[in-house]
């Protein structure tokens, strides 16, 4: 093998080491995945991202899967119920709890454990560049943060037992259902369109849009 020879594999191989850190939107932005930018982040392509991102790896009963779409639109849902009195900065806080997944996807949690440090932190650069673009705080109240874990845990517990197959028993034995969880709220798994649609409406509700200009 030439010097030459050898300098170019080192070099493919260096490349393919490093990879792409970056995924062209439809919007036409290329988003950095390390280092994200929050103008980069258009709320267009957070909502096709989420619905098109399956929860519980697709492993859900109906035509469609489940998707983070959906997820954050109950979670938000949840949140007014919990607490109807919150700001609605925070109530959009909620609806984009999950926004770094149209990104990197929905790990199911025993596979986040698995990735360990660095699936976190990627997420987190996300996810504050997100809460930037949209004029949210980089780092929430603590009231806040429970609230939205609280809705998070309903859904999940909601998810599982009417769409992933999960028997109330079983459920209860992994993430035990949350006090206040409502008996009445049957959910249903949407198609993609209607799910990003039924984002971006509560997005704009929640004055979404008056950040959404760059």
């Amino acid at each position: 093998m030439t010097s030459k020879t050898k300098t170019t594999s080192a070099k493919t191989s260096s490349d393919l080491t490093l990879g792409r850190a970056w995924q062209r939107m439809l919007s036409g932005r290329r988003l950095d995945i390390v280092n994200p930018s929050p103008l980069d982040i258009e709320i267009s392509d957070i909502a096709h991202g989420l619905a098109r991102v399956s929860r519980w790896n697709g492993q859900t009963k109906g035509k469609h899967p489940f998707s983070v779409a959906q997820h954050s639109v109950l979670v938000e849902k949840l949140v007014q119920e919990i607490k109807p009195d919150l700001d609605q900065k925070w109530q959009l806080a909620s609806l984009l709890h999950d926004a770094p997944e149209y990104v990197i996807g929905d790990m199911i949690t025993p596979f986040k454990s698995v990735l360990g440090n660095r699936y976190k932190n990627i997420e987190a650069r996300l996810e504050i560049a997100i809460n930037i673009r949209f004029g949210l705080p980089t780092v929430f109240p603590n009231y806040v943060k429970k609230t939205i874990k609280q809705a998070d845990q309903m859904a999940a517990w909601l998810e599982a037992t009417q769409l992933a197959g999960f028997s109330e028993q079983e459920a209860n034995k992994i993430f035990p259902k949350p006090r206040g969880t409502p008996k009445s709220l049957h959910i249903r798994a949407r198609a993609p369109n209607e799910a990003a649609n039924q984002f971006l409406h509560r997005f704009a509700i929640l004055g979404g849009n008056r950040k959404n200009e760059l």
